[in-house]
């Protein structure tokens, strides 16, 4: 039996799952702020164990964060947290991290230079350009309303 394409969407739209909006953005929240938190408590440490300012602990902290999520990703554990978290875990500097380790694990069977450094940036290259051209814009508009600087 053949079906046209509007009887196929009211067909897959009976058999989709119901979606919980405020479920969702729950999880999303208390993952994001786990994350969060535990970024917190990476900052507290090196600012009281190993004497920094909290200045200066920033980009430690992003470096632990990054470490973390790359080790979680290859274990498997964060994808499985994403799919949970969705956005939670897509969003802080983990969920970027965990875009380039899982496409440089997919792609490692075609050696490093083709597989890994070729594919590593299809997902997260255009968060990179995108990135740049907002801060490009975020920047000339800083610039034309002479607060540069202060």
């Amino acid at each position: 039996m053949a079906m046209s394409p509007k009887e196929y969407q009211a067909y897959a739209k009976d058999k989709e799952p119901p979606r919980s909006i405020l479920g969702n953005c729950l999880k999303a929240f208390l993952i994001g702020g786990f994350i969060c938190v535990i970024g917190q408590v990476i900052t507290e440490l090196f600012v009281h164990l190993m004497d920094m300012s909290r200045e200066d602990a920033s980009n430690p902290t992003v470096a632990v964060l990054i470490f973390i999520s790359v080790v979680l990703t290859s274990l498997g554990v964060y994808d499985k947290l994403a799919q949970f978290a969705g956005a939670g875990s897509a969003v802080p500097v983990t969920g970027f991290a965990n875009s380039m380790c899982s496409a440089a694990l997919e792609h490692r069977s075609e050696g490093l230079v083709l597989g890994v450094g070729g594919n590593m940036f299809k997902l997260a290259g255009s968060v990179i350009v995108f990135g740049t051209v907002a801060a490009f814009f975020v920047g000339i508009v800083h610039l034309i309303l002479g607060t540069g600087g202060q």
